[in-house]
């Protein structure tokens, strides 16, 4: 059962901690290399508990590959607020805010931290970026997949038109004004820093929108250059890059905002990773 693995998940997270207690481990032990963009911040909302996971999750308890995927649809579909492509704005403002600089967002793919109001078209500001390209499925900026916040964040306005709506997958040439991402004329890599959270939003999208509503079934692949059609690859990538890069808490403050002040609903593979492996065989 998911809730026997977690308390044991705890009582050796407190041992470990007791243990660094006793033998006083330096809290500035370890290399900076940059600000540390997933610090707490006050007020921040309070962290999901076992308790709700387990109740939030139930109807998905001991299901694996398509019934699993079918579970955890029908959980995240219901009772979801939608939102505007305006509401979106202010959004982003709340669950991408940079949690050392107030009045910050950090940009998904440069991970620079910019002015909150910095937004719009000019070339250094920053807009909207569709995770899950808005032209893959035709959906636009329509409530629904096109407003979904899950996919949503910032991103430097030149980045993002570089990124346009390829597929993602590794290779390419660097992208300028942000170092770390690599993008060649039929894909797009994003810095290892969110390589994860990438993957975790596509797969968030693949499981929320199948089709039994007006929008299209989107459907992640194992392909590049999927053009207009509801697909985005490339999945064996997504996976590795899931695997790679873990949910931080900065994704799970983020997951935790939407639930608490927009959407209502979460993205379980920030949640539990491990169903990555267990749907996407």
């Amino acid at each position: 059962m998911r809730s026997a693995a977690r308390r044991r998940t705890l009582g050796a997270l407190a041992g470990t901690a007791l243990i660094a207690a006793v033998i006083q481990i330096p809290a500035s032990a370890g290399t900076a290399t940059a600000p540390d963009k997933h610090s707490a911040r006050s007020g921040a909302p309070s962290a999901f508990s076992a308790a709700e996971d387990d109740d939030y999750y139930k109807d998905a308890d001991g299901k694996t590959g398509e019934e699993l995927k079918k579970a955890l649809h029908g959980i995240i579909s219901k009772n979801v607020k939608t939102l505007s492509y305006d509401d979106v704005w202010d959004a982003l403002k709340e669950t991408d805010k940079d949690p050392d600089k107030a009045g910050n967002v950090i940009l998904l793919y440069s991970g620079k931290s910019e002015s909150a109001d910095n937004s719009g078209g000019g070339a250094d500001q920053w807009n909207r970026e569709h995770v899950w390209a808005k032209s893959h499925g035709d959906f636009g900026t329509s409530q629904g997949p096109g407003t979904d916040v899950h996919h949503l964040r910032p991103a430097n306005v030149k980045v993002n038109s570089i990124r346009n709506n390829k597929d993602f997958d590794e290779g390419g040439e660097e992208v300028e004004g942000a170092p770390g991402n690599r993008t060649d004329e039929d894909s797009f890599e994003p810095r290892d820093e969110v390589k994860g959270d990438v993957a975790r939003m596509i797969l968030y999208m693949d499981v929320r929108y199948e089709g039994d509503d007006e929008f299209p079934d989107l459907e992640a692949n194992d392909q590049v250059d999927n053009g207009s059609k509801p697909n985005i690859g490339k999945l064996s990538v997504l996976k590795k890059w899931s695997e790679e890069d873990p949910p931080d808490k900065f994704e799970k403050n983020r997951n935790q905002v939407i639930f608490d002040k927009f959407q209502h609903n979460r993205n379980p593979f920030i949640d539990h990773p491990e169903w990555v492996a267990d749907i996407y065989k």
